[in-house]
């Protein structure tokens, strides 16, 4: 059983840790175009829903790259065309509640739960798309998520101006642990109301927050939402900075 499907961390850990923060405040000054990526369509509400939200209302440009459609989160289901034209629905949606509507968006159509097979394809197709970006937000390179993963090795590679957004990770991980480098964390503050566009656009991914065929239980479940309704978000510098 991987770290995903093990028992994870309680959202009330994260909230009592003094760590988060103390985290310096993230500089979006100068962010004018900005290079969004998701593994899958969700992904960038939940890890950076909050900054795409503040970028959009500061008039930044958002390209928001889908890297698959998520057409493998419902195993055995009758038809994955259908179940990714949904997801990108819920996509188009979530942007509109978190005043992004304007936002280009991309699907690369990639196999979802393979990317890593197609990784250097994706580098070469990202070192273009971020060319004219000022920062590219990417889920991290280290998130127990293959795709995830996947994702964020190909952002590190096409541009120096990469940070990581963990999403998996609150899960696994626990407060203070070694395995994630806090050292290069930075922290982007969401007042109430940017809070609050956050916490609708994750309700319109209701593919996700519902229980799935056989009596599944949902991908997001209240627990792993808990995570992400924080008045903050976190960024990773990149490595290689």
């Amino acid at each position: 059983m991987n770290a995903i499907e093990q028992p994870g961390t309680d959202e009330a850990d994260w909230r009592a840790w003094a760590g988060l923060g103390r985290l310096p405040a993230a500089d979006l000054t100068g962010w004018a175009r900005v290079l969004v990526l998701a593994a899958h369509p969700d992904d960038e509400v939940l890890g950076v829903g909050g900054t795409m939200a503040l970028l959009a209302a500061g008039g930044a440009h958002l390209r928001l790259v889908s890297v698959t459609d998520g057409e493998a989160s419902h195993p055995g289901h009758p038809d994955r065309a259908a179940l990714a034209a949904r997801r990108a629905e819920e996509t188009a949606g979530a942007l509109r509640v978190l005043g992004a509507g304007a936002t280009e968006v991309i699907r690369l159509g990639f196999p979802d739960t393979r990317v890593a097979a197609r990784e250097d394809a994706l580098a070469a197709e990202l070192r273009v798309l971020a060319a004219d970006c000022d920062a590219v937000l990417a889920p991290w390179d280290r998130d127990v998520h293959a795709d995830h993963e996947a994702v964020g090795r190909a952002a590190g590679l096409a541009s120096p101006r990469t940070y990581w957004y963990p999403v998996w990770t609150w899960h696994w991980a626990r407060p203070g642990d070694p395995r994630v480098p806090w050292e290069q964390g930075v922290s982007v503050s969401l007042r109430p109301s940017i809070a609050a566009r956050k916490r609708a656009a994750i309700r319109c991914f209701a593919s996700q927050l519902e229980t799935r065929g056989s009596g599944t239980g949902p991908v997001l479940t209240p627990g792993t939402v808990a995570h992400f309704t924080r008045d903050h978000e976190m960024l990773l510098r990149a490595a290689s900075r």
